[in-house]
């Protein structure tokens, strides 16, 4: 599943809740500055693969005449130039390997930082990251369905509204502490 910038924050917890709960690791500043970390971070590789989406369409728009002309199949033509794109700068589309290489980041970047200590393998710690994400990632619609149902009740909310947001932020936090996303 793709990572969309909204969920950087919640990923983040989840990562912050999971290092905490494992009993192998200590965070500093009670996991407020793994937090930051790993949202940064999150939200880094988020960017970068809207950079090269957007370079995708930039060249698909300057080929438009060649592609009407060749009728491609403008999805997968998207998918082969975002992927040779992607290739190009070392960015990685497989998402086992990706959420990987976020989870050795955030390890490394919070290591330097001195955000957290632990006496196990660094493999080990980097385990708990990466299931923390695919954690998350399986579990978030679920959570995401029944905060829309609890707030479809509510007649006096316009979808949309800044109350409306507001509400389903409130709601969606609680059902991802219910389906035990985050702590």
């Amino acid at each position: 599943m793709r990572i969309k910038a909204q969920h950087a924050p919640f990923i983040a917890r989840k990562i912050a809740y999971e290092l905490l709960k494992c009993g192998f690791v200590s965070l500093k500043n009670g996991g407020d500055e793994i937090t930051q970390i790993a949202t940064d971070i999150i939200l880094k590789d988020i960017n970068a693969e809207r950079a090269i989406e957007e370079r995708a369409n930039e060249l698909m728009d300057d080929n438009e005449g060649d592609i009407e002309f060749m009728q491609v199949d403008r999805r997968a033509m998207f998918g082969m130039i975002k992927k040779k794109l992607a290739s190009q700068m070392g960015f990685e589309l497989n998402h086992d390997e990706r959420y990987s290489h976020i989870s050795h980041d955030i390890l490394n970047t919070a290591w330097k930082k001195d955000a957290l200590e632990y006496n196990v393998s660094e493999n080990r710690v980097k385990n708990v990251i990466y299931s923390a994400i695919e954690g998350y990632l399986k579990n978030f619609e679920k959570a995401q369905r029944a905060a829309f149902d609890e707030l479809e009740g509510r007649e006096k909310l316009a979808y949309g509204s800044p109350e409306y947001e507001l509400a389903f932020e409130k709601a969606y936090e609680e059902q991802l502490r219910k389906h035990g996303i985050i702590g």
